[in-house]
């Protein structure tokens, strides 16, 4: 399995720094998925998911990265 960082408008993935591939075989592999998340935190890459790519692509998993929140995280209902 591969761990890839893919953009949500084109489906390019990342390949290096300032470069994106249409072809997944391409694309930097990021080994697991916190090193991947910790990448886009550090260098304000936003509007991708992350893509456990498998050998034969009907295993493929695409995780979804939510938008950064500023501010405090909202409260629970009922909470003080």
């Amino acid at each position: 399995m591969r761990i890839l960082l893919q953009k949500k408008d084109n489906g390019f993935y990342f390949k290096e720094r300032g470069a994106w591939t249409p072809a997944a075989a391409d694309a930097m592999d990021f080994l697991c998925s916190t090193r991947a998340i910790d990448f886009c935190l550090a260098n304000r890459i936003s509007d991708v998911q992350i893509v456990l790519k498998f050998h034969e692509q009907r295993y493929d998993i695409v995780l979804p990265m939510a938008a950064e929140q500023s501010g405090p995280a909202p409260r629970p209902s009922g909470a003080l």
